[in-house]
């Protein structure tokens, strides 16, 4: 919890008061600098012969071979002003969950002799550190999987840092190369120096702001930026006003100084979100009939039903580009799409010792998950309906694995403060999820291969399984009012999900309670803020063996691929009163939504008394444009801006919800094949679907 919130700080400044640190010149030598290469702080342990570290590998090549490549042929319509410019870059490093990231002139002497020609142009950079994970200590749950991997991992993630940045910029029309620990022309140490990001320290470069080790990564570029400087020699007065009480106890919105001391008292599976106190179940809360609940093809999905060309052949067309509209979305799409051949493979021919305890077993891969940047991670059994009759191609899919990691990417809460929710940022904000998603299953599904154990990374790019009912079951929220989607009590509905199908043994988790079906019961603020009004007003039913709020699936897709003044859309998070910043108040709001029911509705109504789910321009850091045609323009119908609307619920007794059962999806071998959904009869049987209670009755429960 924060002890003081960040909603006055601009998303470039990032998490540290670094702005109050003496500095240097921009082009000074920095503070202790010899002419001889540095190290980085070095790890306790070494990695033994479980090590994810020996997992890495093949997802630092990916994407060390993204590093460079061509710009766009033309030069977007961006600011002119370096100072606008440099906080665009840094903004978007911390949009990437970087723990630091700043700007500098590339000093001469930190090119490698081996640099290509050409770079001269390349006079600016930027720098991006990630630190490494907290609580990672001999004895605790995973360390013969994470002890001597922390470098590796923080390296990979800064890797990942760099080379979306710099194609991010390649696609703004200028030059960048991204320069990471795999491969690099540059020294970067000395680059992170001259940015004043690092100091030296014992010989040592250091983090002012961290006493554990760091991943480095650069991104060199002919784009013209203002230059952060290097740092100044501090005296004991200088160390007290950027080190003293407003630092220890974040004011000014920055991140506190007593969090340095987290991985101290909380151990590195449990993660930093304390899921641990919400009330568990047996059942979900909502009721599933297992039994009725039938497998389907993707084919079935309203998000791929566009391809075959069931919405008609503008949504063909929309569906290629929906949420790929803008430079920075671009940039993740080459890696989402080269992770895909490797997410499943060879598996080992013994299985290693000491991996047959399926409680050892699910803390070591929650370690695991966290230390490679899951922020929140569940455990299930992958039930039969939870699997996909059929893939995209048509072809039956026969479920393989038994068992389900969860892993859910916070899609962060800073940037959709300064977001409508269907703005130009919101596809970015779901690809940075997935991209990084895919990454982390990645490496958890190769290392568990290598230890001889069957898994397999289920990615927004193929998946074998459905990720809701799995997010349900690892209990990791609760079925909400926005319909097929779960909603978390501290993220709210502000995430997405990556799964991993093992056959590891591993300990379920069990169901989650917050009062989430009485609240969303007594609170229709996402559909009243819905753009296009696919979110029900009405009572749950009963939908192919769920209970729930059935949203109208057509309505929302069609919306999220067609939006012209913006990418996709998550106008449903942005406004959900469980999208917080994680305040002492709010975590005490949240204590009282889960613990006083009669408080619930007042707590609704309070939430757009003080201007939840608003637009908070400081956040703002992103540029409005669009991606066409390779190159990077103004958009041609504006942007959506969408502040909250009160009197949206006007129209709430004329909604009809249609509901397209299991019956009336197209053959799952109809590949290619327009089929167009039945909205008449869609509609009729949403009016006659079984109430939940009729449901129970019939079933005894």
């Amino acid at each position: 919890m924060r002890l003081f919130s960040h909603r006055d700080r601009p998303v470039h400044l990032g998490p540290h008061p670094a702005e109050r640190l003496q500095r240097l010149a921009p082009d000074a030598t920095p503070h202790g600098w010899t002419g001889q290469s540095l190290v980085l702080p070095a790890e306790d342990a070494l990695p033994g012969s479980q090590s994810v570290a020996n997992g890495f590998t093949r997802y630092q090549e990916l994407f060390d071979a993204a590093r460079n490549g061509e710009p766009a042929p033309e030069r977007a319509p961006i600011p002119g002003d370096p100072d606008e410019i440099a906080a665009n870059l840094t903004a978007g490093c911390y949009f990437l969950d970087a723990d630091a990231a700043a700007t500098c002139l590339v000093p001469a002497e930190a090119w490698s002799e081996s640099s290509p020609r050409g770079m001269e142009s390349h006079r600016w950079a930027v720098v991006v550190l990630v630190e490494f994970s907290h609580g990672v200590e001999p004895g605790s749950p995973g360390d013969a999987w994470i002890l001597g991997s922390q470098q590796a991992a923080a390296d990979l993630r800064a890797t990942e840092l760099a080379v979306i940045t710099a194609g991010y910029i390649r696609n703004l029309g200028y030059e960048a190369t991204a320069h990471t620990a795999g491969a690099s022309e540059v020294d970067l140490g000395r680059v992170a120096l001259q940015s004043g990001l690092v100091e030296i320290r014992n010989d040592e470069l250091r983090s002012p702001w961290s006493k554990r080790g760091f991943g480095l990564g650069v991104v060199t570029t002919n784009l013209e930026v203002t230059p952060d400087a290097p740092l100044a020699p501090r005296s004991w007065l200088d160390r007290f006003r950027s080190h003293g009480p407003r630092w220890w106890f974040g004011v000014g919105g920055t991140r506190p100084g007593w969090k340095r001391l987290r991985g101290e008292h909380r151990p590195l599976h449990m993660g930093n979100y304390p899921m641990e106190h919400v009330r568990r179940v047996d059942e979900a809360t909502t009721l599933v009939i297992d039994e009725e609940i039938p497998r389907v093809p993707q084919r079935a999905s309203f998000f791929d039903r566009p391809i075959h060309g069931d919405l008609g052949p503008k949504f063909v067309e929309d569906r290629k580009v929906f949420a790929f509209k803008t430079p920075s979305a671009q940039a993740y799409l080459s890696m989402i799409r080269s992770m895909v051949p490797h997410q499943d493979g060879p598996v080992a021919e013994q299985t290693a010792p000491n991996t047959q305890d399926p409680n050892a077993n699910a803390l070591a891969v929650k370690a695991l998950a966290h230390l490679l940047g899951g922020d929140m991670v569940g455990i299930c059994k992958v039930p039969n309906h939870a699997w996909y009759s059929h893939d995209a191609n048509g072809d039956a899919i026969e479920p393989y694995n038994e068992n389900a990691i969860v892993i859910l990417l916070d899609q962060g809460y800073e940037t959709m403060e300064g977001a409508s929710g269907d703005d130009w940022i919101s596809g970015s904000q779901s690809m940075r999820a997935y991209m990084r998603g895919a990454e982390i299953a990645g490496v958890i599904a190769e290392h568990l291969r290598s230890l001889g154990w069957s898994a397999r990374s289920q990615t927004n790019a193929l998946s074998h399984v459905l990720h809701i009912p799995l997010v349900l079951d690892a209990g990791l929220g609760e079925l909400s009012r926005i319909g097929e989607l779960v909603l978390n009590p501290f993220v709210g509905p502000r995430f997405k999900s990556v799964v991993v199908t093992t056959d590891l043994p591993l300990t379920s988790d069990r169901h989650i309670d917050f009062g989430l079906q009485d609240f969303c019961g007594k609170c229709t603020k996402c559909a009243r803020e819905c753009p296009c009004g696919a979110i029900s007003f009405g009572d749950k039913v009963m939908f192919n063996g769920y209970e729930m709020w059935k949203p109208d699936a057509e309505k929302c897709a069609k919306y999220r691929l067609g939006n012209l003044k913006g990418s996709a859309c998550g106008r449903c998070m942005k406004t959900c009163p469980y999208n917080t910043e994680g305040l002492l108040s709010q975590r005490l709001w949240l204590w009282a939504a889960i613990r006083l029911p009669f408080m619930r509705r007042s707590i609704a109504r309070w939430d757009d008394r003080v201007g939840n789910g608003s637009i908070n321009l400081i956040k703002k850091w992103w540029w409005d444009l669009e991606f066409i045609d390779g190159k990077t323009v103004e958009p041609s119908k504006g942007t959506n801006r969408r502040e909250i609307d009160l009197d949206g619920g006007r129209f709430a007794s004329k909604q009809k919800i249609p509901m397209y059962f299991a019956d009336q999806n197209p053959p799952p071998n109809a590949v290619g094949i327009p089929i167009k959904p039945n909205r008449k009869e869609a509609v009729q049987r949403g009016a006659e679907a079984e109430s939940p209670a009729a449901a129970r009755l019939r079933v005894n429960r």
